[in-house]
């Protein structure tokens, strides 16, 4: 069945990536970003893995005949897609444990995970050093470095 129900896979992952789209551009929240994250990964993974299978496919494996002779039928399923998938699992179950990491010390510093929260109190502490005629950027904070040297 090649009808649009046949490729019932490709729309789940399209379904997927677009929640994980949204998720990571609209939420404030840090960690459903990071789970946003995870869902836009997983859509990437069923697209790869479903691009490798085809009708008719088997695994690519020798098989044993009846007078012992080993023979490969084919056609069979690219198998490199799931293996290259089983490495981007790895990495991606490791980049959102940093994400976590860098989450819980993102609230241990600022005592939310709401990026709009973050933002706000970062800008407010930017106007508070530009109001105490403190250095507001990196630029000016090299600037004044070289000026210190310059007169020492």
């Amino acid at each position: 069945m090649t009808g649009a129900l046949g490729i019932y896979n490709y729309w789940i992952y399209v379904l997927l990536m677009m929640i994980g789209l949204y998720g990571v551009i609209a939420k404030p929240n840090l960690i459903k970003q990071a789970i946003a994250l995870g869902l836009f990964q997983t859509g990437i993974f069923l697209y790869y893995i479903s691009m490798a299978v085809i009708d008719g496919g088997t695994a690519p494996v020798w098989t044993t005949i009846l007078d012992g002779a080993q023979k490969f039928e084919g056609p069979y399923d690219n198998p490199l897609p799931h293996v290259l998938i089983l490495t981007a699992i790895v990495v991606s179950v490791s980049v959102l444990a940093v994400a976590l990491a860098l989450i819980i010390n993102i609230k241990r510093t600022y005592g939310t995970i709401e990026y709009d929260e973050i933002e706000a109190m970062d800008q407010a502490d930017k106007r508070a050093d530009y109001q105490r005629g403190q250095v507001v950027d990196a630029a000016d904070d090299i600037e004044h470095k070289l000026e210190g040297h310059h007169h020492a």
